[in-house]
């Protein structure tokens, strides 16, 4: 375990600046609106401009560096993580809580989120997922169950943490509950603002039939994406590794589309939020390897046995309704489900005080 600070080499800075400014964005259909071909070709060449133009990376990272953080090998991997000890006397005690990012996120999401479980008393552990952000990365595909096993390392072996809390949203839920299944010795309750729901566990009820059934077309629709993502990730990943606005492109549907933002994406995430969340992938080159991740979707499976870790829920407003209730209490010990009144699939990114809140009052009732 040893301090970090993030500073790119200019270089790379250079090579991305050089990328954008050359960038050529395409045309559009002529009924082209409300982005109904997927990203609208006119906003992304306003993107492009205001990246060449006003977009201040240097403000960005001076953003990354005001926490504490570190590198850990773990698994021979170099594991970039934040680590804030919060005011032990304060209703959290002291706790440790790990809050795992997914795709296309980053630690980024949590930078606002950080300060306010701290000072509810919490230890605050934020890593970037390998092949993500600022960590290393394998040099194959690693599933969830082996980053819950890293995780595992990080929290008791690393920092030295007898018992602690996982949340997670997007790839941080299967995670989180990969961690409740397989390490429930030392995991004392997990929270997450994603179901992870594999039917195949549980009986088909018609209910179940019936979320089923929207969830496939839904997945039709918005979930195409991680088709290509889980079966062809290299095809892709190699494209729009070289492109920062092609990258861009690929992101920016999924921001419209996951947040709470009535259709307008900025309603949620500003310009300069949205360019760091992808710069977070260019400037380390994990734009290929965090795609990698969804190869390995083939490889869930239902869990072996009911999850007894306590879980908490937080219903954001996501592509699809969530597994019926009758379900998910029959595979896990659910103890709080609480609708939220706004905000998506970013819930940390997008309502930082909110998800805050929603979180610390959970660890606070159950660590």
């Amino acid at each position: 375990m040893t301090p970090y600070t993030l500073a790119v080499p200019q270089a790379r800075l250079d090579w991305i600046a050089r990328r954008v400014a050359d960038a050529h964005v395409g045309y559009a259909p002529d009924d082209d609106a409300d982005w109904k071909y997927g990203t609208e070709a006119a906003y992304l060449a306003e993107l492009r401009d205001y990246w060449r133009d006003h977009y201040d990376w240097q403000k960005a990272e001076a953003a990354f560096n005001a926490f504490p953080q570190f590198m850990a090998e773990i698994d021979s991997v170099d594991v970039h993580f934040y680590h804030v000890r919060g005011d032990a006397k304060a209703a959290g005690g002291g706790f440790p809580i790990i809050l795992t990012h997914g795709w296309p996120g980053s630690v980024l999401e949590f930078l606002e989120v950080i300060p306010l479980l701290a000072a509810r008393g919490f230890d605050v552990v934020v890593p970037s997922l390998p092949g993500y952000g600022f960590s290393g990365r394998s040099s194959r595909p690693i599933d969830a169950l082996t980053i819950a096993r890293m995780w595992r390392k990080l929290m008791t072996e690393v920092l030295g943490y007898k018992r602690f809390g996982a949340q997670g949203g997007d790839w941080g839920a299967p995670i989180t509950f990969q961690l409740a299944h397989d390490h429930a010795d030392v995991v004392a309750a997990i929270h997450v603002n994603l179901l992870v729901f594999r039917p195949a566990a549980v009986e088909i009820t018609p209910e179940v039939q019936s979320w089923m059934a929207q969830g496939a077309k839904a997945l039709a629709g918005e979930g195409t994406y991680a088709a290509q993502q889980t079966h062809k990730p290299q095809t892709l990943a190699l494209a729009l590794a070289d492109t920062p606005i092609g990258f861009a492109s690929w992101l920016l549907e999924k921001f419209r589309s996951w947040t709470d933002c009535d259709g307008q994406i900025e309603n949620s995430l500003s310009k300069d939020a949205i360019i760091t969340g992808i710069m977070t992938y260019l400037v380390s080159d994990n734009v290929q390897s965090s795609i990698w991740l969804y190869n390995t979707l083939k490889q869930l499976a239902p869990f072996e046995h009911k999850i007894d870790v306590p879980l908490g829920f937080a219903e954001f407003r996501e592509m699809r309704d969530p597994p019926p209730r009758a379900a998910i209490e029959a595979k896990y010990n659910l103890v709080s489900w609480h609708k939220m009144p706004r905000g998506g699939h970013f819930a940390a990114w997008e309502e930082p005080e909110l998800f805050a809140e929603e979180v610390a009052g959970f660890f606070e009732r159950w660590h």
